[in-house]
C-alpha cells in the first residue's frame, strides 16, 4: 500500500499523463508524435554553414538564442564570464591576504614598527610597514592545514567554472554565427533589434524551409515552451501552493522562504540534477507517467531530498563564509555612500514567481515589475499602519544623531586632525546610518494625502495579480501581503546570508513530507506535445483544461476545483500572450474564450456609453509632444488622474467593469490602427509604440478581468457578504457542481482538500495564524452565510 499523501485531483482519465498531437487537442491539424531520439531535430540546408547545423538539444539551442540576445552578444558574454572568474579569484586571494599577510599590530599602531623589516624606525605607519614579507606570508599560509584545504577546493571550483565557461563560449560563438548568417543580424546591430523581431525572423526561417525543427510549423508558443519548460513548472507549483517553502514563526504568523540557494536545490531536485525528475532533458521518465509506481517514486524522492539536505548541511559553513564575504565586499561601500540603500524596497524572488504569467520571458517580467514598482512602493507608504509613537521616537533619534554628526563634521572641516582621533570616523558613520534608518520610520508627508485604493489600482495594472494569502481583514492585511512581495533590501540580504543554514531545514521539513504531492503534480499536470516534448499542462493556457469558472470561464471549462489555476492565471496568461503575439493563433477553446471576452467587453462598453455622460478617450488623447512612450504615458495619466471617478475605477464599485471596458474599446481601436497613435511620428516611432500599446492594453485587461471577477462574486454572494471579505479581491469558496463534489482520493482513503494550496490553508492556518484569520472551506454553506472564524 502506498504511503499516505495528497492526490492532486480526482482519479479520472482526463487528469492522467497524455500525449497531444498538437497544442490544440480538438484541432484539425494532425502530425505523428515526435521521436527526438531517432531523428535530426534541427537541419540547416547546404546554403547555411556552421557547427549548429545538427542540434540534439533544442531546449538548449533556443535558450542560448534568447540568452545571446539578452546578454548583448558574444563580446559582452565573454567579458562577463571573465569578470566573474576574476571576481572569484579576487575574493579568495584578497581574503587570504587580509587573514595571513597583514600585521595588524603595526597597522593599528599597537607597536612602534614592523620588527620583521630592517631599516630605520618610522614615525608614521605606512601600508608597507603593515604588510608581511612574501616568505613569511607563505609560511603562515602553509602552517594552516584548513586554509590550504579550502584553497584547494577554491582552485578546483574555479577550474570547473572555467571549463564550463569555455564550453559555453564555444556554443555562443556558434549562436553568433547563426545570428549573422541565418537571421541576418550582425553583432553591431544586435542592441537595436528587439527580441520580438528575433523571434519573428526565427519563425520565418522555419516556414521558408531554412529550419526543419519539427513535423508541424513552429509557433511562438513552441519557442516559449522550449525556453521556459522548467520555469512554467515552477510557476504552476507556486500557483498550487507547493512553492515557496513556508514555516511558522515562534511568535505567530508565517514566513515564506525562497532564497537563491533553495531555488538552486529545487532546480537540482526537479529538473537538472543527476537524480532529478527530468535529469536535464525534455522528457519525463515513463515511471512518473504511471500511477501504480507513485509510492515507490515518492520514497525514492524522499531519500534524494534527505541526501541533498545532508550535503547542504555539510557545505553550509563554506557557503555561509562565502555569502558573508560576498555581501561584505558588495554592500559595505554602498552602505557608506548611500546609508539608506538597504532601506529601499525590491521585488522579492517570491514576487517574481507568484506574479509571473505562464510563458512569460524574464525580460518581459522585469519590464512589467519595473512599471509596477513605483505605484506599489507608493501604496506601501500610503497604506502603512499608523504608528505615531514609533514616528515620534524616530524624529527624536534623527534629531540627536544629526546634531552629533553635524558637530563632528564641523570639527573635521576646521581641523582634519580630528579624524586621527580614535573612533571618530566610526562614530560619524554610525550616526549617519542611524539617522538614515530612523528617518525611514517617519511617514512620508507626500504620500499621506494619496488614496491607497487608487495606488493599489495603479499597481494592479502592471502586476496583474494581487496577494491571495490568508490574513486578518482590512487595509493592514493588504499592506502586509504587498510587503512580502516588495521587501526591503536589507531583508533580502539577510535572507541570502541565512540561506545556507535554513535551506537544509526547509528541504527536510517542507519538501520531504510533500514528496507524494510533488510526484502527483508532475504525473497529473504533464502532457506530451508533438515536436516539443513533455511540458506543464498549465503552459498550454487551455481554458477547457485549467480555466476557472470565477474568471469568466464558466461554461467553457471542464476543470475540477483541483485542476483550476488559482487567481485567474490561465485566463490572464492567455490574454497577455495573445496581446504580445498578435500573429499567434490560440487553440479552439482558448480562442473561444478570447472571443467571449471581446464580446463581453463590447457589450459593457456599449452599456457604459448609453448610461454615462462621460466620454471615452479618443485617439487624439495619445497624440502629444511627450517624449515618453505615448500609450504608457496615457495609462500613467489615466491611473494618476483618472477620467472616471475613483468609485468608477474601484474594483469594489457596483459596475466598474463597464467603465474600464469603454477605455479598453478606445485603446483597442488604436492598437488595430497604428496610424492613430501619433500623426507626427515617423514609421520607426510608430513601430516602437506598438509594444507599449500591447502593454497598456494588457494593463487595462487585467483591471477589467479583476473587476469582472469581483462583480461575479458580488452577484453570487450578495453585497453584504462581499463587503465582509478579508480583501476586495479575495475569492469565496465556489459552489461545486455534482461532478466536482466528488472527493479527491488519497492513498489512505481519506479525502483531503482539493489542492495543496487549499490543504495548506485548512490544515495549517491555525498554526500559522493563531487567533487570526481562518479561511472557510466548507462548500455546503449557503452563500449568504458568513465565513467561520476561530
Amino acid at each position: 500500500m502506498d504511503p499516505p499523501g495528497l492526490r492532486i485531483g480526482p482519479l479520472i482519465p482526463e487528469q492522467d499523463y497524455e500525449r497531444l498531437e498538437d497544442c490544440d487537442p480538438d484541432g484539425s491539424q494532425h502530425s505523428p508524435l515526435h521521436e527526438e531520439e531517432q531523428q535530426p531535430l534541427l537541419h540547416v540546408p547546404e546554403g547555411l554553414r556552421g557547427s549548429w547545423h545538427h542540434i540534439q538539444n533544442l531546449d538548449s539551442f533556443f535558450t542560448k538564442i534568447y540568452s545571446y540576445h539578452q546578454r548583448n552578444g558574444f563580446t559582452c558574454i565573454l567579458l562577463e564570464d571573465v569578470f566573474q572568474l576574476g571576481q572569484f579569484v579576487f575574493i579568495v586571494t584578497f581574503t587570504t591576504f587580509l587573514l595571513h599577510c597583514v600585521d595588524y599590530n603595526v597597522l593599528f599602531a599597537n607597536q612602534p614598527n614592523n620588527q620583521t623589516r630592517p631599516g630605520l624606525l618610522h614615525s608614521k605607519v605606512t601600508l608597507s610597514d603593515a604588510i608581511l614579507p612574501s616568505s613569511q606570508c607563505a609560511q603562515r599560509i602553509r602552517s594552516s592545514p584548513l586554509l590550504v584545504f579550502l584553497l584547494i577546493l577554491a582552485v578546483a571550483f574555479w577550474l570547473f567554472q572555467l571549463l564550463r565557461s569555455v564550453c559555453n563560449l564555444f556554443s555562443y560563438w556558434d549562436i553568433q554565427v547563426f545570428y549573422r548568417e541565418a537571421l541576418h543580424i550582425p553583432p553591431e546591430e544586435l542592441s537595436s533589434v528587439p527580441w520580438a523581431e528575433v523571434q519573428s525572423r526565427l519563425l520565418a526561417l522555419q516556414r521558408s524551409g531554412g529550419l526543419c525543427v519539427q513535423p508541424r510549423p513552429l509557433t511562438e508558443l513552441d519557442v516559449h515552451h522550449r525556453i521556459l519548460r522548467y520555469t512554467n513548472y515552477l510557476v504552476a507549483l507556486a500557483n498550487k501552493g507547493l512553492l515557496p517553502a513556508r514555516g511558522a514563526l515562534p511568535w505567530g504568523g508565517s514566513v515564506a522562504f525562497l532564497s537563491r540557494g533553495l531555488a538552486l536545490n529545487v532546480d537540482l531536485l526537479l529538473f537538472r540534477g543527476p537524480f532529478s525528475l527530468f535529469r536535464g532533458g525534455w522528457e519525463l521518465p515513463d515511471a512518473y507517467k504511471r500511477s501504480d509506481q507513485r509510492g515507490a517514486l515518492a520514497a525514492h524522492w524522499r531519500r534524494t531530498v534527505l541526501l541533498l539536505a545532508a550535503v547542504n548541511l555539510a557545505l553550509s559553513p563554506l557557503v555561509l563564509a562565502w555569502q558573508v564575504l560576498h555581501a561584505f565586499y558588495s554592500h559595505v561601500e554602498l552602505l557608506r555612500r548611500k546609508p539608506g540603500a538597504l532601506g529601499a524596497r525590491r521585488w522579492s524572488r517570491l514576487a517574481r514567481l507568484q506574479l509571473r504569467h505562464f510563458n512569460e520571458l524574464p525580460h518581459e517580467l522585469r519590464a512589467r515589475l519595473a512599471r509596477a514598482y513605483r505605484p506599489a512602493a507608493a501604496f506601501l507608504r500610503a497604506a502603512a499602519p499608523p504608528a505615531p509613537l514609533l514616528a515620534l521616537l524616530a524624529r527624536q533619534l534623527v534629531f540627536f544623531a544629526s546634531a552629533l554628526f553635524a558637530a563632528l563634521l564641523v570639527l573635521t572641516i576646521y581641523d582634519e586632525d580630528v579624524l586621527a582621533v580614535e573612533h571618530v570616523l566610526t562614530a560619524m558613520t554610525v550616526l549617519g546610518v542611524t539617522a538614515t534608518v530612523a528617518r525611514s520610520f517617519i511617514p512620508d508627508e507626500q504620500c499621506q494625502g494619496r488614496s491607497p485604493q487608487l495606488l493599489l489600482q495603479a499597481a494592479l495594472a502592471h502586476m496583474h495579480y494581487l496577494p491571495e494569502e490568508p490574513g486578518p481583514a482590512g487595509r493592514v492585511s493588504a499592506y502586509r501581503q504587498m510587503a512580502r512581495l516588495l521587501q526591503y533590501r536589507a531583508v533580502l540580504v539577510l535572507e541570502e546570508l541565512l540561506s545556507p543554514l535554513l535551506t537544509p531545514m526547509f528541504l527536510l521539513f517542507w519538501f520531504r513530507p510533500r514528496a507524494l504531492e510533488i510526484i502527483d503534480f508532475f504525473h497529473h499536470f504533464t502532457v506530451d506535445v508533438a515536436g516539443v516534448g513533455d511540458i506543464c499542462s498549465f503552459a498550454l493556457m487551455d481554458v477547457k483544461r485549467h480555466g476557472h469558472p470565477q474568471w469568466l470561464s464558466a461554461g467553457q471549462t471542464e476543470a475540477s476545483l483541483s485542476q483550476c489555476a488559482e487567481d485567474g492565471k490561465t485566463e490572464l496568461s492567455l490574454m497577455r500572450f495573445s496581446l504580445v503575439h498578435p500573429q499567434w493563433r490560440p487553440p479552439g477553446h482558448s480562442s473561444k474564450f478570447l472571443g467571449h471576452l471581446r464580446g463581453r467587453l463590447q457589450q459593457d462598453a456599449a452599456s457604459w456609453g448609453t448610461t454615462s455622460v462621460r466620454s471615452s478617450p479618443t485617439p487624439g488623447v495619445l497624440s502629444d509632444s511627450s517624449s515618453s512612450p505615448l500609450p504608457e504615458a496615457f495609462l500613467a495619466n489615466l491611473l494618476v488622474h483618472p477620467l472616471l471617478s475613483p468609485r468608477d475605477l474601484s474594483p469594489t464599485a457596483p459596475c466598474p467593469a463597464a467603465a474600464t471596458a469603454s477605455l479598453l474599446a478606445s485603446i483597442s481601436h488604436i492598437a488595430q490602427d497604428p496610424s492613430c497613435v501619433s500623426s507626427g511620428a515617423t514609421g520607426g516611432q510608430k513601430l516602437a509604440q506598438l509594444p507599449e500599446l500591447a502593454s497598456a492594453e494588457m494593463s487595462l485587461h487585467a483591471i477589467y478581468l479583476h473587476q469582472l471577477h469581483q462583480q461575479q462574486q458580488q452577484e453570487l454572494w450578495g453585497e453584504a457578504s462581499a463587503s465582509s471579505l478579508s480583501r476586495p479581491w479575495s475569492s469565496p469558496p465556489q459552489t461545486l457542481s455534482p461532478d466536482e463534489e466528488k472527493p479527491s482520493w488519497s492513498s489512505d482513503g481519506s479525502s483531503p482538500a482539493s489542492s495543496p494550496r487549499q490543504q495548506w490553508r485548512t490544515r495549517r492556518t491555525q498554526n500559522l495564524f493563531p487567533g487570526g484569520f481562518q479561511e472557510n472551506t466548507d462548500t455546503q454553506k449557503e452563500p449568504g452565510q458568513a465565513p467561520s472564524t476561530d
